[in-house]
């Protein structure tokens, strides 16, 4: 396997959360009860799997090799792929924040959750979008073949280090109990606020 289609899969994986997550903030929106702790595993999902795991492999590992090997580190995709992540990071303690506070029944903390789950899906769909049709092929064509085995190892080294033994596994879970919970939620029918 190549280390651009471990970095796609996960990509798959973080879609299921967004799909879960713009389910979940469709329902507040339209007066449906949702329990505040489902925003919050997002949340954890996003810091833990997302960022922790993923964007690690990125920042860490891919876009180093990626200049290495010719890429341009300033001003380039690679710097608006950091500046997104920096944002996605941003929304995600927004999100995080506005789910403690519908926790705590604070009435305006509905709106507060659906706009940061919002903000977050919008730019990580954009955001995976770009990375899979230009970054990824870029990297595909700069990183010679004979130094996949080395990111690959590279990346390991993060799952395992950085965010722990198993801790993919778990967050592959979570994420699939998020997008059960999501699709249960879009089947609902709504009720107009």
């Amino acid at each position: 396997m190549k280390a651009i289609d471990v970095l796609m899969q996960e990509h798959r994986v973080i879609e299921r959360v967004l799909n879960a997550l713009e389910s979940a903030a469709y329902q507040i929106e339209h007066g449906q009860p949702i329990r505040p702790q489902f925003f919050l595993e997002a949340a954890d999902f996003v810091t833990g799997f997302a960022d922790g795991c993923h964007h690690r492999k990125e920042e860490g590992v891919l876009f180093s090799t990626m200049i290495e090997n010719g890429a341009m580190g300033c001003g380039g995709a690679i710097d608006m792929m950091l500046q997104e992540h920096a944002q996605a990071r941003t929304y995600t303690r927004a999100l995080r924040d506005a789910a403690t506070r519908l926790e705590r029944g604070e009435a305006d903390a509905g709106p507060k959750v659906v706009a940061s789950a919002k903000r977050y899906v919008a730019l990580l769909r954009d955001h995976i979008a770009k990375e899979d049709e230009m970054l990824f092929p870029m990297a595909a064509e700069l990183i010679p073949s004979d130094r996949d085995e080395e990111v690959l190892a590279r990346f390991a080294r993060v799952e395992h280090e950085d965010t722990g033994p198993n801790a993919h596994g778990r967050f592959v879970a979570l994420a699939e109990r998020l997008e059960r919970e999501g699709m249960a939620l879009a089947r609902q029918p709504h009720q107009t606020v």
